[in-house]
């Protein structure tokens, strides 16, 4: 490492996951015993820690999907370097209650002290322990680390000799030996679709807002007393929700033993009609201690079954090898519960039962094997009644081929299932669908370490994996707290929420110059209005973004769409952009990594699935604490290239990064 210049670092993107990069840069430097001069850069235009999507400033009605206990920044024991400063979100939550934290203004105290570990706070709070993090790695740097902070858009990037010059949006350019893209979620372009939309709103003098992070929306352009379609049931529509009903002064009174929860109305709400694909929202999270239920134990999706394909030098697919051992825990899962709280359920003694359960589900065959599969539908058949028999893949269309007469009885059957989805989550360990979800989020983590780099045919990754078990275990997994699901049922009951139906389809109707939205499956059933919003983010798709810099770098041939074969073995371009085995150097256009040139975060989908999901506190890292141990990578890959430039190590023996 040079001793008069310095090393130069720039990280592009100063949210959780440049942070992480920063923190594990100045853990390896000192880990090393580094004597050399490291400068690095944080660039982006929104404050370093929280980055856009955290950022403190934001409302406090806009909830984190994870309870206070599972997401970091920071690694806590696996990899070489300890941490220098730092601490998971919780820890550091605890400590703002203890007194022992208290440069934090009154506000974010208040909420710290009102949440449990099992609460979910809000992303403001979030932000502020995002933003307490970079303060304190920026003190414990040290003499021999500088931080820089550029509060501007990169806007091009160009190699000169080796080195790359990142040219900012304030015109000023930052000069750097290595280069990380940790760059978070971007601006996208539309579909045809919304694009189509959106030229029509212009053409008949319509509001049409299109993908958008929550927080930059405008909610103040949304009149009262206006009705508003609303595209998407997922994370973005329960902001959407809060913030145009709480938001405005509206009252949630909570359940009572004869009653359940009423939404009193400000009058400055505006009417929302919601649809998506599958007619629901996201469900709930249940109410637990813990991020996972206690009671959920991966017997057969295991590593050491995983790691088996592996051993023999097969490349799994998922729907025949993978999938059908997590489905049988969950299954099991599904079924020990129900035998536990609901045996009248079960034709026969629930141990009988379950004995019988588990020696079908631990014959040795292929995982896929149609015989089995059979066998294990015609036993559940016998032995469970009908009306709790568990599809897990129906999951995902809970109202698939049902018909409904009218707007009414679709209204009446949402709430319905809002209130039965509420009640489940409220029982926690208790409810069998809600550990049989549990069970499929216990193996989405280890399946995220299968699958990644390649671990994964690419026809079974883009039909099998992306096509329809990433919908399904988003809509169950990903879900909202459950106090989000039962305002949502007290907003319909209000008559301030209705519910568009599933497969609802969004145009213009010439004739009355609006919005019109209506569901093949809800008969009689049309709503106008002047306005739509796509409660969604910006697409993750490299090809369609809209960054300044990554086009740049695209047009440039520095980094290119990752591409698989799919059916046929026809190229088909995904999600992320090519990159090489971590650390993760982008492939640039001639087929080659491109030197001192990294890639972290969201643009690695085409490689690693989950790419959006926090680092999870505590957990292994090479699943939950992934991202981690890319930065990781990245940092100790920077400093290996960094070394012979000048001062060598302190340290002996000090972990050289993988090629």
């Amino acid at each position: 490492m040079e001793s008069q210049r310095g090393y130069r670092v720039a990280i592009v993107g100063a949210g959780p996951r440049g942070t992480s990069v920063l923190e594990r840069l100045v853990a390896n430097h000192r880990d090393r015993g580094e004597t050399g001069r490291l400068h690095i850069h944080l660039i982006d235009p929104y404050p370093p820690g929280p980055g856009h999507v955290w950022r403190a400033g934001q409302s406090r009605l806009f909830l984190m999907n994870t309870p206070s206990l599972f997401p970091t920044v920071v690694p806590a024991g696996e990899l070489d370097a300890a941490p220098v400063a730092g601490m998971p979100f919780e820890a550091w939550r605890f400590a703002v209650v203890a007194g022992s934290i208290s440069d934090v203004p009154p506000e974010d105290a208040d909420e710290a002290r009102s949440l449990s570990a099992a609460d979910f706070p809000s992303r403001a709070l979030y932000g502020r322990y995002l933003a307490w993090t970079f303060a304190r790695l920026n003190e414990a740097a040290g003499n021999h680390v500088v931080v820089h902070v550029h509060e501007a858009e990169a806007t091009h990037l160009h190699r000169i000799d080796g080195t790359s010059r990142l040219v900012l949006a304030n015109g000023t350019t930052v000069d750097a030996d290595a280069v990380v893209l940790a760059l978070g979620h971007l601006p996208a372009a539309l579909n045809p679709e919304q694009q189509n939309l959106q030229d029509e709103a212009a053409r008949y003098g319509l509001h049409y807002l299109p993908p958008n992070v929550p927080a930059d929306l405008d909610f103040n352009r949304i009149p009262a007393g206006r009705t508003m379609l609303v595209r998407g049931m997922g994370l973005n529509f329960f902001d959407v929700m809060i913030q145009l009903t709480q938001g405005r002064g509206g009252t949630f009174m909570p359940a009572s033993n004869t009653e359940p929860m009423r939404y009193v109305p400000s009058g400055k709400e505006p009417k929302l009609v919601a649809g998506s694909r599958r007619g629901t929202p996201y469900r709930a999270k249940a109410r637990l201690q813990s991020y996972l239920p206690a009671g959920v134990e991966l017997r057969y999706f295991t590593p050491s079954a995983a790691r088996l394909f592996a051993d023999a030098g097969v490349q799994p697919g998922f729907d025949h090898d993978l999938w059908p051992l997590l489905q049988r825990d969950v299954l099991w899962t599904y079924y020990s519960t129900l035998a536990r709280v609901e045996p009248g359920s079960i034709n026969g003694h629930p141990r009988e039962f379950l004995a019988g359960l588990q020696e079908l589900l631990g014959q040795k065959t292929v995982p896929g094997s149609p015989t089995l599969r059979n066998r294990i539908r015609g036993y559940l058949d016998e032995q469970v009644e009908p009306g709790r028999l568990l599809d897990v893949e129906a999951l995902a269309r809970p109202f698939a081929g049902r018909k409904f007469a009218s707007a009414q009885e679709y209204q009446q059957a949402m709430v319905a299932y809002l209130e039965a989805d509420a009640a489940g989550s409220a029982l926690g360990e208790d409810d069998p669908l809600k550990m049989a979800i549990g069970a499929l989020n216990a193996g989405r983590s280890l399946l995220k370490e299968i699958v990644a780099d390649g671990g994964l045919t690419d026809e079974s990754w883009l039909a099998e994996l992306r096509g329809w078990f990433e919908p399904l275990v988003e809509g169950l997994a990903s879900g909202p707290p459950a106090q989000r699901i039962e305002q949502l049922a007290a907003l319909a009951r209000a008559g301030i929420v209705e519910f568009v139906g599933p497969d609802p389809q969004f145009e213009v109707d010439p004739g009355t110059e609006q919005f019109r939205a209506t569901s093949p499956w809800v008969g009689g059933a049309a709503y106008s209005a002047t306005y739509l919003m796509e409660a969604m983010m910006p697409t993750n798709r490299v090809g369609q973004n809209r960054s300044a810099l990554l086009r740049h770098l695209m047009e440039a041939g520095l980094v290119r769409p990752k591409l698989m074969l799919g059916a046929e073995d026809a190229p088909v371009p995904t999600s992320g952009l090519d990159v090489t085995r971590p650390p993760y150097r982008p492939i640039g256009v001639n087929g080659r990594p491109v030197e001192n040139l990294y890639v972290l975060g969201l643009q690695l989908s085409s490689v690693q699935w989950g790419t959006s999901i926090a680092a999870e506190a505590g957990a292994p890292a090479r699943q939950g604490g992934r991202t981690l141990k890319d930065a990781d990578d990245i940092a100790r890959a920077i400093l290996d290239a960094a070394a012979p430039a000048g001062a060598g190590r302190v340290k002996a023996g000090a972990a050289a990064g993988p090629a």
